[in-house]
């Protein structure tokens, strides 16, 4: 199984979303796992397990603020698209169809 050290800016949804199922409430001192570099810097990253790989995602100060406003960030994406989805939806709705005749095009029809 590979082990992938990782920033978490860089995981992809799924992996994040894991992330966030595996620590929902912050890690602790337990789940850190420190890492020597080959140049010698010292890493210290939390532990992610998919089928594929390991995930040793990197830690830092961002990481801890990523976890705690993980929920309140998806659901601002969320409504933002909703928002984006229903502005298309209503305009959409505002063409009218081939088949539609305006009472506009009635009353020209009339004065020919």
């Amino acid at each position: 199984m590979k082990r992938i050290l990782i920033d978490y800016k860089k995981l992809d949804r799924q992996v994040a979303a894991l992330l966030i199922d595996s620590y929902p409430y912050g890690y602790g001192d337990e789940d850190i796992i420190t890492l020597k570099k080959p140049s010698g810097e010292i890493v210290e990253a939390v532990e992610v397990r998919t089928e594929e790989a390991v995930y040793l995602v990197k830690i830092s100060k961002s990481l801890s603020n990523f976890i705690s406003n993980f929920e309140e960030n998806i659901e601002k994406e969320l409504d933002k698209k909703l928002e984006g989805e229903m502005a298309l939806s209503s305009e959409e709705n505002t063409e009218p169809s081939p088949d539609f005749e305006s009472d506009q095009d009635q009353e020209n029809d009339e004065l020919i």
